[in-house]
């Protein structure tokens, strides 16, 4: 298994510090409203990576955070006159409903920044005690960029570059700074702000100490794979480093992954432009499955654009799994009894060539696109060898294949049985008595009728079928 990381820019064979064991940290969302549609990229696609790690067989310790304590959370807090902590938890819940929605499974542990505030405060004492770190008059901590000598290397900035590009700002305080470059660890409270008391001053944590506490914490001073959006290489992920590295004194992550941007009609996606979008939104729109398919059906480091005749063709696309996993499971069910004939037996061997493909186009960095692409030639196969004589088994093999390749990448094709009202359950039975007594006016009557109620029938050799439409 190849992966592509960032750090040294490159595909390497993906090799766990521990035999089968993986510790992967993903950055998660800020709390302060419902995420949008660039928040779900990295979850569907890391989701997508710790899947298919598991169905190699690792053992997963995967840990997502929530950033709950923030300015914008705090902006928002004071705007509705409630406290921050109010504003968190309740987009805290938003958020698992809608990560359920795109069936993005839960972390091992889904860790809270405000819940983690010792552990931060003990590894800024570390920094200070080691003289990476610097308290100044009024509490606030710095981080002394330039003692870490290897800063940039995985943003592959140039010290230099940055320390000019840092002279044309005037940043409000940095008089205190030692040096323009240094970043904040700990900063003093604000009127109305949350706080913790620490040995500096009463005060909150920066961003990026959070997530250097909580992955030492739940992972260990090392890790294998340290993930998030592109836009966190720099300063994020370059900072958590430098803290963690002077801190533990060991390499922080082995493998860096970042998925590419999201643009909407191919344009940057913002408030200002009018093209953002929650995926709450798009979930009254389309089914959050369809919205996950769009996102593997392009490589995670691969800029997505984000349309509306994309999301369609994804909708459509989608449905050809599911109706194809629907007519596997209809034969399975209908010829129980029926054993696999030798010519059956070569299929299914033959078939076992698209888990292959699957796994080989996987195993290149993750390529999820290619890897549908073996799932539609899974299906194609399907489609063209499964008759009404085909016997159960070779049914329930070939479908059982669809799904385990399908589950890999979180998709759910086998559909749930939806309890239909009971007048349309009365309408379906009086169709049948209709048909039964030759009264096939009345019966392409109530057919009519039902389609106009959004329910399509379809006859077929084992009874009546239907769905909605």
């Amino acid at each position: 298994m190849k992966l592509f990381n960032t750090l040294t820019r490159r595909k390497e064979e993906f090799v766990p510090l521990e035999e089968g064991k993986v510790r992967m940290y993903v950055c998660g969302p800020t709390v302060y409203n419902l995420i949008h549609i660039g928040n779900a990229r990295p979850m569907i696609v890391f989701d997508t990576v710790r899947r298919y790690m598991e169905y190699k067989g690792y053992e997963v310790n995967y840990v997502s955070n929530f950033t709950d304590v923030d300015d914008k959370i705090i902006k928002k807090a004071i705007e509705e006159g409630v406290g921050a902590e109010e504003v968190s938890n309740r987009y805290i819940e938003e958020c698992r409903k809608d990560m359920a929605g795109m069936n993005v499974k839960p972390a091992t542990t889904h860790p809270q920044a405000t819940q983690e505030i010792e552990g931060m405060i003990e590894m800024i004492q570390t920094l200070i005690d080691k003289g990476y770190a610097y308290a100044v008059a009024d509490g606030t901590v710095y981080f002394r960029v330039k003692k870490f000598k290897e800063y940039g290397k995985l943003s592959h900035k140039n010290l230099d570059d940055l320390q000019s590009g840092f002279r044309a700002l005037k940043v409000s305080g940095e008089d205190q700074k030692e040096d323009p470059l240094d970043f904040v660890l700990w900063k003093p409270k604000k009127e109305g702000e949350p706080s913790w008391p620490s040995p500096w001053c009463d005060g909150r944590p920066g961003w990026h100490i959070e997530c250097s506490v909580m992955s030492k914490k739940y992972l260990g001073e090392e890790i294998d794979i340290h993930a998030g959006g592109e836009d966190l290489v720099f300063p994020h992920h370059e900072n958590e480093i430098a803290q963690s590295e002077c801190c533990n004194g060991k390499i922080f992550a082995k493998y860096w992954m970042h998925n590419a941007f999201l643009n909407i009609d191919n344009r940057k996606m913002s408030k200002s432009l009018g093209n953002f979008f929650t995926v709450r939104e798009i979930s009254e729109q389309y089914d959050l499955q369809v919205l996950r398919f769009f996102m593997l059906n392009a490589h995670y480091r691969s800029p997505l654009n984000f349309s509306a005749e994309l999301m369609e063709s994804s909708k459509n696309a989608l449905e050809r799994i599911v109706e194809a996993a629907a007519r596997l499971k209809d034969r399975k069910e209908a010829a129980k009894a029926e054993k696999l004939t030798e010519a059956e037996k070569a299929l299914l061997t033959e078939a076992g060539g698209y888990v292959v493909k699957f796994e080989e186009a996987m195993d290149d960095d993750f390529n999820t696109a290619d890897a549908l692409a073996a799932v539609f030639e899974l299906v194609k196969f399907a489609n063209t060898n499964v008759t009404e004589e085909s016997s159960g088994e070779f049914a329930a093999g070939l479908f059982d294949l669809l799904v385990k390749l399908c589950d890999v990448l979180g998709l759910i094709v086998e559909k749930k049985e939806e309890i239909l009202d009971k007048d349309i359950e009365d309408l379906i039975s009086e169709r049948q008595a209709a048909r039964k007594a030759k009264n096939f006016a009345r019966a392409d009557e109530i057919r009519d009728e039902l389609l106009a109620k959004g329910i399509e029938l379809k006859d077929t050799r084992e009874g009546v079928k239907w769905k909605r439409v």
